[in-house]
């Protein structure tokens, strides 16, 4: 594995930093977003929150998507307006130090359907049994299959286009790869993410993604998982 892939206990706390920084973005935003408002608006809203609390930037182009929208996996934020029923997916990050955090979470914006639910909970699921193959020592595709066999058993595997999960660091994105068919062993000093997905073009998409530090327990985030509806 490449030099830089194995972090030391400073470059994990700048890490920690970065991350906390989006997890009080997320409390913002889940505080403020209300109906009428756009996807830019709560883009540049979390930009500016994100360099309020001393980050140096953004990790990577902020994802608000509405709706539809949560299809794309790689969505632009448009002047797309928010109305209740639909399903918001923000994927964010923040460098603090020079190191990157990456977060994701798809929520409810007022009552949805039993499909939107459906979905939502088999990424849930499929992101737990993620989460819960990460140990050292663990090969990065049988993660990967952790998440994927899930989805793939509801119906749904070919709705899941990217792959589960990547290290983070410097870059938002570098080794290990956790993806199909990828034999990197994960070792302890790490960072990476777990993000299952799927993606129903023209209708709806729900991500769900949290970074883990191996040799520690659990994830980064203190944020559930569990569907959050707003109602306001």
């Amino acid at each position: 594995m490449e030099n830089g892939i194995i972090k030391d206990e400073n470059e994990i706390r700048a890490i920690l930093r970065a991350a906390q920084i989006i997890d009080d973005t997320y409390d913002a935003v889940l505080e403020t977003i209300k109906e009428g408002d756009t996807e830019k608006e709560i883009a540049e809203f979390i930009q500016d929150f994100v360099l309020m609390q001393g980050a140096s930037g953004l990790s990577f182009d902020t994802i608000v998507a509405f709706g539809a929208g949560c299809a794309d996996i790689h969505h632009e934020p448009t002047d797309r307006k928010l109305e209740k029923g639909m399903l918001v997916m923000i994927d964010m990050g923040a460098v603090y130090d020079g190191y990157c955090s990456d977060f994701t979470r798809t929520f409810a914006f007022g009552e949805i359907n039993d499909k939107q639910r459906e979905i939502y909970d088999i990424v849930y699921k499929s992101q737990k049994l993620g989460v819960e193959a990460v140990k050292v020592g663990a090969v990065c595709g049988d993660v990967d299959k952790a998440c994927r066999d899930y989805i793939d058993g509801k119906g749904y595997g070919d709705k899941f286009i990217h792959t589960t999960g990547h290290g983070v660091g410097k870059v938002v994105h570098e080794m290990p790869r956790v993806a199909k068919n990828s034999e990197d062993v994960l070792e302890e000093g790490m960072v990476i993410t777990i993000e299952p997905g799927i993606y129903l073009e023209g209708e709806m998409g729900v991500r769900i993604e949290d970074m883990m530090i191996l040799g520690r327990e659990g994830v980064v985030s203190r944020h559930p998982t569990e569907l959050i509806v707003i109602n306001r």
